[in-house]
């Protein structure tokens, strides 16, 4: 089964940071081979819209079979309104809560960030999930790049 992993901007901008490179960049190309398929949203591509050229081009190399993309609608805002309702955050980090959002209402397999402050963070998964059980949506899983990738034997 191939994956369906929701990517956030933090990944694609990881592939040009010295601290995340090789594990975003081993992500990528394991979506340009074809094993997983690159989940990204109309948010991520906005927010990509002001990061340098050399980010941004990131995205340009995958191959369209390789890529899903997502819109923000209104069930997906509501659900954010409901992380920031039950305090998993404040409305300063909306646009956090509107990927976890997206990531659940989709049903990816898995939602990867480099944000451990907002989203890879045991505590809050905890308190998106039990959102999400609340109200009847899945379950959302969330992790670093480098737990998804495909282990070298």
């Amino acid at each position: 089964m191939i994956l369906r992993i929701y990517i956030d901007t933090s990944v694609i901008g990881g592939c040009c940071d010295e601290e995340f490179a090789e594990w975003s960049l081993r992500l990528m190309q394991e979506f340009r081979d074809g094993l997983k398929i690159a989940v990204i949203s109309d948010i991520t591509l906005q927010e990509l819209e002001i990061a340098p050229e050399i980010v941004r081009s990131q995205l340009k190399e995958l191959p369209p079979a390789c890529r899903e993309y997502i819109i923000l609608d209104d069930e997906a805002m509501q659900l954010a309104q409901a992380y920031l309702r039950e305090g998993v955050l404040t409305d300063k980090y909306l646009l956090d809560a509107q990927h976890i959002a997206m990531a659940t209402l989709n049903r990816v397999d898995v939602m990867v960030s480099w944000n451990f402050k907002h989203i890879v963070n045991l505590n809050r998964i905890r308190l998106y999930n039990s959102v999400n059980l609340k109200l009847g949506y899945p379950m959302i899983d969330i992790r670093s790049p480098r737990e998804v990738l495909y282990e070298e034997l």
